[in-house]
């Protein structure tokens, strides 16, 4: 009854994309055949647990490189890098929200514009790998029809491009600045899809992976996160929610990481129900895509059913068919409602704004979808 449904981003037309990702006509520098092709000096240890940090005008873009997938593509990007290479290009092509596209030398020089495209190719030989062109994929750009033409010229994923699988080798994987790969897809464009304003690579430099982040609101005790509270801002008012960390203690630490990092910031009540529910914590309502920070902390969750009722106020979370997706969608109780009992973890109760709960529950719907957006602003996080 309550499904949490998954997240889910729209793919661009592939004809489209294949066709901006094709290099110009006319190859131009780096576009000798017989010149002797790229073999990394580095072995797969040196190369693993690497990123690329790309600093540009729109912001920072942060690459882990995948040298099991496509060791000589790394291990090339690493000494371009270490040659300043990059320093100076721009990232010349861009479908909006689809691809951008960079890495070619000749976007140095403003006065080759009309070449943009086709500098840098014919370094690298075949290394076509099996990775899925995710959200946030880098992968080289071939010559059609000739695997082995690849160099320093990529394009970066910017949503999910599963038609693009198998034809284009992956070298690598933005880990932060997504944010930036979007805006940078909205630069304006010519009619041949080349960017009309300059978007610069400041520099480029190549660092070791840093240690992953500890989860927040880890080693807190039950005692410690029950100092806790979540302060729900909403377009009609504010609601105070207190949690039952000694019952479900996943799901409040769950809770406080997705408030904390700002996830629900943007959001919107998807579903009212009067005299049920009213449910919020749906990602596609998101204003804004999440950030990779943001991304990281989303987990499932095995469920904690505890003896709570599910009675005006109580906090809960929805899952889908099986009781382990609960994520992040939750729906705050308006009326008794048994038939949840023992089905939905209980978490924390409204214990300030039941009167916003109330005008929420009575705005008008379209069966169960509020026919005006219902504002989730912001969820802040405060210890007592």
């Amino acid at each position: 009854m309550l499904l949490l449904k998954p997240m889910c981003f729209r793919s661009l037309v592939i004809l489209v994309l294949i066709l901006a990702l094709r290099p110009s006509p006319a190859l131009g520098q780096g576009a000798d055949a017989s010149e002797e092709l790229f073999v990394t000096p580095w072995t797969l240890e040196d190369m693993t647990g690497k990123q690329a940090v790309f600093e540009t005008d729109l912001g920072t873009i942060v690459i882990d490189l995948l040298p099991s997938l496509a060791p000589n593509y790394v291990g090339l990007i690493m000494e371009l890098t270490k040659q300043g290479e990059f320093d100076g290009t721009t990232f010349h092509r861009m479908v909006r929200h689809g691809i951008i596209q960079g890495g070619d030398p000749l976007t140095k020089n403003s006065e080759e514009f009309a070449r943009y495209g086709q500098g840098g190719l014919q370094r690298v030989g075949d290394e076509l790998s099996a990775g899925p062109h995710q959200r946030g994929a880098v992968a080289a750009i071939v010559v059609p029809n000739q695997l082995d033409s690849g160099g320093s010229q990529f394009f970066i994923s910017v949503v999910d491009q599963p038609g693009l699988d198998g034809q284009y080798t992956i070298w690598g994987q933005v880990v932060e600045g997504m944010d930036v790969v979007t805006t940078i897809s909205e630069t304006a464009v010519d009619t041949d899809g080349r960017a009309t304003d300059r978007v610069v690579v400041r520099s480029v430099n190549i660092r070791d992976q840093p240690p992953p982040e500890p989860l927040p609101f880890s080693t807190e005790t039950p005692e410690e996160l029950a100092s806790y509270h979540a302060v729900i801002e909403t377009s009609f008012g504010s609601m105070t929610v207190e949690f039952f960390s000694d019952l479900a203690l996943n799901h409040v630490r769950n809770f406080l990481r997705l408030a904390d990092a700002g996830v629900y910031d943007g959001m919107s009540f998807h579903r009212v129900v009067s005299g049920f529910v009213i449910q919020t914590g749906y990602i596609p309502t998101r204003r804004d895509p999440l950030s990779e920070r943001q991304e990281r902390v989303i987990q499932n969750l095995d469920p904690e059913f505890n003896d709570t009722k599910h009675v005006l106020g109580i906090v809960s979370m929805a899952h889908g068919e099986d009781p382990a997706s609960a994520s992040t969608s939750f729906f705050i109780c308006t009326d008794v409602a048994e038939e949840l009992d023992n089905q939905y973890t209980a978490f924390g109760v409204v214990v300030a704004g039941l009167d916003v709960v109330s005008t929420i529950e009575s705005v008008p719907t379209d069966g169960e979808r509020p026919l005006d957006r219902v504002d989730v602003v912001s969820v802040r996080v405060v210890r007592h």
